[in-house]
């Protein structure tokens, strides 16, 4: 449809497809992150050391862990594109391929893990904080082939518009992650008292969980019967593999140049000491729970747009594109009101020390700034792969993140004298998220532009 010929019935029409598709998705992200913010508050309350420990640990992990997502990604626009074109027979190969590139990817990212727990040692920190923090990451470490394979499946569920699974998979999980973090946290029924690496433990429980589920569950549902990737055994073809490569690894820099920009920043305040370093985290968990909102609507995105261009029809991509940013900006503009009216509560219901409460009760504030422009550019960077075309965004991204927001962050947050623009005294953590507000902004005109660009261009 040429957006010339927009109408209210037709927006809706479309608006209503794309939640159909998204909002189970979405439960089921709101579940995960779920695990996190169970994670951070039940640490929270054992003890502000427990609560650094965990913070510094996630924050690796959750550079790894959506840097994979990325990664994995590959099989959406792939697997959307075939079912547009009505070719199910080349579903099934492709699931395996990647399931191939899963592996891999999983076991280098569990070494990759394991080596960042050198990073402690060159760090200002309490000793017990960094002890914790290494065996945080060394026990959820082991979970990250799971997690690479679990995400192949998630992709070609979404792109076969099954969705359901997800959500109650997730729900599910979500349920085990706060009985196992209560069971090892505070040490239950005569279970070891772990304190912060109990959350380490119930993650890795759940990441598993969720992949065997995911795969039962796929098993005896006959809607995946005709592009059931498990009837044969098939070996590594390294050409599908590079192809699948091609694809995600622009996606997983994309979505490592913003989550380093995110978490990078516990890690470079925490020589201002274990409040500083919670407080991120606290205002970090939130932010990532509303965040889930846009990201979902953004995979849904991809499904709409590569089922479009699959039917050979660019002005329906083009068509449900704007509406998929359209819809995510207005929930943009509801949660930015919520979060700068509701900081200080939302602060107080992570943790039971005032000072902590405080500081991320101010961090919140910078988070209701950048709603608008961060579910601008999660909503067009999904368009634009809805198309397959990943590199550009890479770019955007970088530049955005790498060019813009950390190394202001560093100056406004660090203050470093050799510096002439230096603020007198370091902002600490607020100076990094007055800094992401500008990156999130480089990020969002950007990627408007290039969709805009790009979406006309392949109407012909």
């Amino acid at each position: 449809m040429p957006l010339s010929r927009l109408t209210t019935p037709a927006v809706k029409t479309e608006a209503t497809a794309l939640w159909q598709l998204a909002w189970p998705m979405l439960v089921g992200q709101l579940a995960s992150v779920g695990m996190a913010v169970a994670d951070v508050a039940m640490a929270g309350h054992a003890s502000a050391q427990d609560l650094a420990a965990v913070s510094l640990g996630a924050s690796i992990w959750s550079i790894i862990i959506v840097t994979m997502m990325g990664v994995m990604m590959s099989v959406n626009p792939t697997v959307s594109h075939h079912v547009g074109a009505g070719e199910f027979g080349r579903i099934p190969h492709v699931i395996r391929q990647a399931l191939w590139k899963a592996l891999g990817v999983g076991l280098i990212a569990l070494l990759a893990a394991n080596a960042a727990t050198l990073i402690f040692d060159h760090m200002t920190l309490e000793a017990p904080v960094r002890d914790m923090a290494k065996q945080f990451l060394r026990v959820v470490s082991f979970a990250l082939p799971a997690f690479s394979c679990f995400r192949v499946l998630y992709g070609y569920s979404a792109s076969l518009n099954q969705t359901k699974p997800m959500m109650v998979i997730a729900l599910v999980a979500l349920l085990l992650n706060v009985l196992v973090n209560w069971l090892l946290i505070y040490g239950k029924f005569g279970l070891p008292r772990l304190g912060g690496v109990g959350c380490a433990w119930a993650t890795l429980a759940c990441v598993w969980f969720n992949l065997v589920v995911m795969v039962w569950w796929m098993h005896r549902e006959p809607v995946y019967r005709a592009t059931w990737p498990f009837d044969r055994y098939e070996g590594p073809n390294w050409g599908e593999i590079r192809t699948l490569l091609k694809i995600g690894v622009p996606i997983g820099v994309t979505y490592f140049a913003e989550a380093s920009a995110f978490g990078l920043i516990a890690l470079l305040v925490a020589e201002f000491g274990s409040a500083e370093v919670a407080s991120h985290q606290i205002a970090l968990n939130f932010s990532s729970l509303v965040f889930m909102v846009p990201l979902s609507m953004g995979v849904a995105l991809i499904t709409r747009i590569g089922h479009a261009l699959g039917e050979g029809d660019p002005h329906a991509a083009r068509f449900r594109a704007w509406v998929g940013v359209g819809a995510s900006l207005a929930f943009a503009i509801v949660s930015a009101g919520f979060i700068a009216l509701f900081n200080q509560q939302i602060a107080a219901a992570y943790t039971s020390d005032a000072l902590v409460a405080a500081k991320a009760a101010q961090l919140l504030v910078f988070a209701a700034l950048f709603q608008l422009s961060d579910a601008t550019q999660v909503s067009t960077s999904s368009a634009i792969r809805g198309y397959k075309v990943t590199r550009p965004p890479m770019i955007i991204h970088m530049t955005a993140f790498w060019g813009f927001s950390l190394p202001l962050g560093c100056v406004l947050g660090l203050a470093p004298a050799w510096f002439p623009l230096s603020p007198a005294e370091p902002m600490a953590a607020r100076g990094f998220w007055l800094a992401l507000v500008v990156g999130l902004t480089v990020a969002a005109l950007g990627l408007t532009w290039f969709l805009d660009k790009l979406s006309r261009r392949r109407l012909g």
